[in-house]
């Protein structure tokens, strides 16, 4: 039964209190934004990572085949798994980047359905999964709704943010079920080396752990080096490597995402029992949309070179503009679209990105939302926007600390 508690006669039914846990910074200061907005002001908006807000646009030949799909009639429910010729297509992928033992693969709304189900058919209340800090803040809000205990290890600013893993090693005790690996980042851009992958996955296979991959923005690496995949590293153990459309081919509101599941078989097939209870019970997610999986992973990459040239462009006036600025450091991202720069200010970073939206309009999200060391203060900076509106936008950062920090 609801909590109910009786206000002028009324009876005001209470949200959970698991709730009082989850927390999404990266829209936190939406309202301020949008008040600012209706009084004229223009936002430069660094805090959310789509790129259809700035200059990129979905290659044609993905709407093509979702037109298509709807045109055939294509409405109608999906199996629950997936489609088969997207499964085919993303197990093939997979193959391709070395994963074996693959156990099942199936598609999700987005990498966000698919976090939820796998860390609900895994996790039990108290347990815990260890979790980066800093990272993407989804994780943290579904662990908090499981009534999971908080778990963080360390990446390491000084080694431009790979994993701390003597901390993840210390940090594994009863009660701990995963590790949760963010590869290319969010929110530092790092990209981690084939030896701390290694590493980890020793680390899973000597404690029994499960590993969670997350590589959304595997094709978003900067500098031109090879993305490796966690699993293609360690096919005896159970990891779930977590990918989608969303990023790196520009369709983020069409919500297409896909795990898969590698191991051996009979150490993840009560585990992968309850994953696909999960998905039966959801029914499927969108059905036309997955018809673009096979031509976006076989067809036509064009888009890419264009895409990672204006990436290129935009961090490199992003490190060097933040390390131009008083009290600003910035390790250089080498994947995906954001930077992690710290600041050294009296100030808490949270009032910090409030009082630089308020008085010059640059919207970025501060470093607490996503965890930091204790003691540091950051604020994340989504570089997708153009080189002129950057410029502004660090214009108004640089203004904004020496009026208050000189």
């Amino acid at each position: 039964m609801p909590k109910v508690q009786p206000v002028n006669n009324l009876h005001v039914v209470q949200a959970a209190a698991r709730l009082d846990h989850v927390r999404y910074a990266i829209r936190d200061l939406a309202v301020v934004a949008e008040r600012l907005a209706r009084e004229g002001k223009t936002i430069l908006p660094l805090n959310i990572g789509d790129p259809l807000n700035f200059d990129f646009r979905t290659p044609p030949h993905l709407i093509e085949a979702v037109n298509k799909a709807m045109r055939d009639g294509r409405d109608g429910y999906a199996p629950s798994l997936g489609v088969p010729e997207a499964i085919e297509a993303i197990r093939a992928e997979a193959e391709r980047k070395g994963i074996r033992n693959i156990q099942s693969v199936f598609l999700t709304a987005g990498v966000s359905e698919a976090v939820d189900v796998c860390l609900t058919a895994l996790v039990n209340r108290g347990e815990n999964v260890l979790s980066p800090s800093p990272e993407y803040p989804l994780y943290s809000a579904v662990l908090a709704k499981l009534d999971a205990q908080p778990n963080s290890y360390s990446l390491d600013e000084e080694a431009d943010w790979e994993p701390d893993l003597e901390d993840i090693e210390r940090r594994i005790f009863t009660g701990t079920r995963a590790i949760l690996v963010i590869n290319p980042n969010n929110p530092t851009g790092a990209v981690y080396s084939r030896k701390t992958l290694e590493r980890i996955a020793e680390l899973a296979r000597q404690n029994n752990l499960v590993i969670f991959s997350d590589e959304i923005y595997d094709k978003l690496i900067l500098d031109g080096e090879p993305h490796t995949s966690l699993a293609a590293l360690a096919p005896d153990v159970p990891v779930v490597t977590f990918n989608g459309l969303s990023k790196s081919y520009l369709v983020p509101g069409w919500r297409v995402g896909w795990a898969v599941v590698s191991g051996e078989v009979a150490a993840v097939k009560p585990y992968l029992e309850g994953v696909h209870q999960l998905l039966r019970a959801r029914l499927c997610s969108s059905h036309p949309q997955q018809y673009a999986v096979r031509p976006a992973l076989e067809g036509p990459q064009d888009h890419l070179g264009e895409v990672l040239s204006k990436l290129r462009a935009r961090r490199d006036l992003t490190v060097s503009r933040c390390r131009a600025t008083p009290h600003v450091s910035c390790v250089t991202p080498r994947g995906a679209f954001y930077a992690f720069p710290r600041i050294e200010i009296s100030d808490s970073d949270r009032q910090f990105v409030r009082q630089l939206l308020i008085e010059k309009q640059v919207l970025v999200v501060h470093g607490g939302g996503f965890g930091q060391a204790p003691g540091t203060k950051h604020f994340r900076i989504v570089f997708l926007p153009d080189e002129a509106t950057l410029e502004r936008a660090y214009q108004g950062l640089r203004a904004f600390i020496e009026e208050h920090y000189a």
